[in-house]
């Protein structure tokens, strides 16, 4: 039994691969622009914080920003197969829902790090970005991709077309990291912010940031398990959808 789910996972990833490939626009734009953001604002966060801080600052604001634009990746990748209808069809006579998500998931777990690494790397060689930590910090980057492949499935199965889901990451993408201090520092904003900031998934991905890129390893791994939280109500939301729980198919 386990060798035939690896078998058909591992096809699926295949395939998956294959695809983003093929069309590797969305995966390209998730790259180049967080590092042309980085390029052109960051003076103005050394300016505002001047030193290491205003640096950290500016890679965080560009890594969980874009980061949160890339649950398009996953999203987009799953509403074309509903599209298609294919996802019914993958599920009805060859896999099991928790391959299906498997093989669209860790493909994009890879891009989303190696997004994510490239942009800390240009930080660490252009900017001077400090890292205490390195072993904190690849730990906070596994636990926000998880939670970034989480709600971009999780959307990905649950809207029923492109522009409802190009309107639901572009708004939500720039509320969560707002709300989350991403963009601009919580301190900065007003008191009623600062209250309601925790249940953005992007609060606790700047806290851990900030904690492992300082070598804090309490409030590195309190984040990091917050974030883990919200990938698993996510991947929850996305398995029931993707069981058919909510409906056998998309009916678009």
């Amino acid at each position: 039994m386990l060798p035939e789910t690896l078998h058909r996972t591992g096809a699926l990833m295949r395939h998956n691969t294959l695809l983003m490939l093929r069309e590797p626009g969305p995966l390209l734009s998730r790259m180049i622009l967080p590092l042309v953001f980085l390029i052109l604002l960051h003076p103005l966060y050394e300016r505002a914080q001047p030193g290491s801080r205003g640096v950290t600052q500016a890679v965080i604001a560009a890594l969980v920003t874009f980061s949160l634009m890339a649950m398009s990746i996953a999203g987009s990748s799953i509403l074309t197969e509903r599209i298609w209808h294919t996802w019914e069809r993958i599920r009805v006579t060859a896999a099991h829902p928790a391959e299906q998500l498997a093989g669209k998931a860790v493909p994009v777990m890879v891009a989303l790090l190696l997004q994510q690494a490239v942009l800390l790397g240009f930080g660490v060689v252009a900017l001077g970005l400090k890292v205490a930590a390195l072993p904190l910090l690849a730990l906070v980057l596994f636990a926000w991709t998880l939670t970034i492949i989480g709600m971009g499935a999780a959307l990905g199965l649950l809207v029923r077309s492109f522009s409802a889901m190009s309107a639901c990451y572009d708004i939500g993408s720039m509320i969560l990291s707002s709300l989350g201090g991403a963009l601009v520092p919580l301190a900065a904003m007003p008191i009623w912010i600062r209250h309601v900031a925790p249940v953005s998934p992007g609060y606790w991905a700047v806290s851990a940031l900030e904690a492992a890129l300082h070598g804090d390893g309490g409030r590195t791994w309190v984040a990091s398990g917050a974030l883990v939280g919200f990938a698993a109500a996510a991947c929850i939301v996305a398995a029931l959808r993707a069981r058919g729980s909510w409906g056998r198919s998309a009916r678009l």
